[in-house]
């Protein structure tokens, strides 16, 4: 809080002096004097507002001042020919939807003043209301690693860089799909990802883990003795959290220092124990709630948004293949909705038919329709199939 108000008083220094110096000058005041006297009253105020900020409350006044956004667009001569965004491109009511200028990732150096104002007004997962400047700061400049900025590194800019996203639906079961996910350049999964002994259906390799702290506490208790007893540790993994809580924020502060949750919800957790022991700091990143709005408000703006708005977020699976979408040249979706999910049981690795329930926080409907939608304009393929293999 204290950095926070030493921000909004240098941030409006200028306009201070401005109106002090026309007024001395108003006044017949000789204008060599007054520019001394200002710049003695200049340097005394910095000098004593400076002494108030820590080192780290310095370092971010530094990057919310100076930085600006980094945009993640690739310049049109530089798409692959075979990247989705061509097909984007040409289809009107794909284009005004689209945007591949809104920050996917928030990192150390997208913490900027501006921004930090404008996501004041909306409240988590899509901004920081009621969130602490020094505690969002801090944690976000604990992901100083270029590496934590994006999600890959493309090797060349006319390299088709192919991208699954596996969900857990029902529909995977039996499907034989495992060798045809691993043949991807990265592999998302979500969840309660459970792979030993369905790895014929849904492959083994993990590229990204995409989870909310909730998301993934709930499924190590409800899919434990599924097999989902911790996180997948592929070698580099990276690591995604969504901000849908302030405990995100703790969670990923606490596994990145490689301490204890200090407090909250989960407090006295080790991150280290879900996450393995010392991942490389570029191993974590961390969804931009601009993204999350963004894809929230042009995609996914269900009717349960005004009804139910303190819980309503697009679901974990929806986020991470929305996020392929918006980095990846083709993205290949495996077990999400289709229009016949009834055929299938909730999860691939149930061990008795479970019907898929709908609950007020997700609209899984409208995101299935939303996935049928860009299947059908060839900007994603869709795993489908018309029923349980016998």
């Amino acid at each position: 809080m204290k950095g926070h108000c030493v921000l909004v008083i240098m941030k409006n220094l200028p306009a201070v002096f401005s109106h002090i110096y026309r007024a001395l000058c108003g006044r017949n005041m000789k204008r060599g004097f007054v520019r001394s006297f200002m710049a003695l009253c200049v340097c005394f105020i910095c000098w004593n507002l400076l002494v108030l900020l820590s080192s780290e409350d310095w370092s971010t006044f530094q990057r919310a001042t100076e930085v600006s956004w980094i945009e993640n667009d690739i310049a049109e001569e530089e798409v692959p020919a075979c990247s989705l965004r061509r097909a984007i491109k040409h289809e009107d009511s794909l284009k005004k939807h689209f945007s591949f200028s809104v920050p996917v990732l928030q990192w150390r150096d997208s913490f900027i003043y501006s921004h930090w104002q404008t996501l004041l007004k909306e409240p988590l997962p899509y901004g920081w209301k009621d969130q602490p400047f020094h505690e969002i700061g801090k944690t976000l400049s604990l992901l100083s690693h270029p590496g934590n900025s994006r999600l890959f590194e493309r090797k060349t800019p006319d390299a088709c860089v192919r991208c699954a996203v596996v969900g857990n639906g029902g529909i995977l079961k039996g499907s034989g799909q495992g060798k045809v996910i691993d043949s991807h350049d990265y592999v998302f999964r979500v969840n309660g990802a459970v792979i030993k002994g369905f790895e014929d259906d849904v492959g083994t390799k993990t590229s990204f883990y995409g989870f909310t702290t909730n998301s993934l506490k709930n499924s190590i208790v409800a899919y434990y003795e599924d097999g989902f007893d911790k996180v997948p540790r592929d070698p580099g993994i990276g690591y995604i959290f969504i901000p849908a809580e302030t405990r995100d924020y703790k969670m990923l502060s606490a596994a990145i220092q490689g301490v204890s949750v200090p407090s909250g919800p989960d407090i006295g957790i080790r991150p280290s124990d879900l996450f393995g022991y010392n991942p490389e700091i570029h191993q974590f990143k961390m969804i931009h709630p601009t993204f999350i709005q963004y894809v929230t408000q042009r995609f996914l703006k269900s009717p349960q948004l005004d009804e139910y708005r303190d819980i309503y977020m697009p679901s974990t699976g929806a986020l991470m293949l929305l996020t392929a979408l918006h980095t990846c040249d083709q993205v290949s979706a495996y077990g999400f909705m289709t229009d016949n999910y009834m055929n299938f049981s909730d999860h691939y690795y149930d061990k008795v038919m479970k019907p898929l329930i709908f609950y007020a926080n997700h609209d899984m409907m409208m995101e299935g329709r939303l996935w049928k939608h860009l299947h059908s304009h060839k900007v994603l393929w869709l795993y489908q199939r018309q029923g349980p293999r016998k």
